[in-house]
């Protein structure tokens, strides 16, 4: 009876990873909704130089944080030799998603006319707010984990500090993205926008992908080091390992799967005018 329980429990802490894989999969049809919108417009000129100007500073932003990363992995190898195998990937993702945020939290505002009065819109026009409170509640999580290890003696002071920085500071970029991406008035030409929707619309799904990919990962690591800690294991069936570890795994899992949709989203906002063809 005990071994039934703790396999429903497994499943059922898995659950909330595939709920939120889920959630990624329908914003998936908001972003077709919204660069369908683009093609479907015929952008003025300065619609147009939007366009362009955003895709260039998102790339270059993003090439920024691939150096960043590579760089980061040169220092690992001189500082910690063989040792730093293991931090290769972590390193250079950090540097690609360090990239998105920075690109994302620094975009400049289009040059175009703005409406008067000045209207803005809804968060829930842009992302879900299910991704948005989900982000936050993942943040709160891996920094309430990293806390709990860390008082607990399991966590060096390193490892804690980089645990606990990567995610704040990606959640305060995010934080950032989103309200640049709320506060700012719509353009005055109806036809800039749809693009200017589709700008605000991939900015909040990129930093809410990102930042939940840099806070899944480090939590999923973190409760599969609780769980598999052999103090915690005792005669009979103790639930709190499996809680932890499906815990672990579940937030692992959902990390890959946000970062598959992040890669569909870095692909920039485009036009190619088919209004016109018509």
């Amino acid at each position: 009876m005990g071994r039934l329980i703790a396999v429903v429990l497994f499943i059922a802490v898995l659950v909330p990873g595939v709920l939120l894989a889920r959630e990624w999969w329908l914003a998936a049809g908001r972003r077709a909704v919204a660069a369908g919108s683009v093609e479907l417009a015929e952008p003025t000129a300065d619609g147009m130089r939007a366009l362009h100007r955003q895709a260039l500073h998102g790339r270059r932003v993003r090439r920024l944080g691939l150096l960043l990363g590579l760089a980061g992995v040169i220092a690992t190898v001189v500082l910690f030799a063989e040792a730093s195998v293991f931090l290769w990937l972590p390193v250079l993702v950090l540097g690609l998603l360090a990239g998105v945020l920075l690109a994302e939290a620094t975009r400049p505002r289009p040059r175009w006319k703005l409406s008067s009065p000045p209207r803005r819109p809804r968060r829930a026009e842009l992302i879900s707010g299910w991704l948005v409170g989900i982000m936050r509640v993942v943040v709160a999580g891996d920094v309430a984990a990293a806390v709990v290890l860390q008082r607990a003696g399991e966590l060096s002071d390193a490892v804690f500090w980089a645990v606990l920085v990567a995610p704040v500071t990606a959640w305060l970029l995010a934080e950032i993205a989103l309200l640049r991406a709320l506060v700012r008035p719509l353009p005055a030409e109806g036809a800039d926008v749809p693009v200017d929707e589709a700008l605000r619309t991939w900015t909040a799904h990129l930093v809410t992908a990102a930042t939940s990919v840099l806070a899944l990962l480090p939590l999923g690591t973190l409760l599969l080091r609780a769980g598999i800690d052999p103090d915690r294991v005792t005669e009979g069936y103790d639930f709190l390992p499996v809680i932890l570890v499906a815990g672990g795994f579940s937030a692992l899992a959902a990390g890959a799967a946000v970062a598959g949709f992040l890669v569909t989203w870095l692909r920039p906002v485009h036009s190619s005018a088919r209004a016109l063809a018509g």
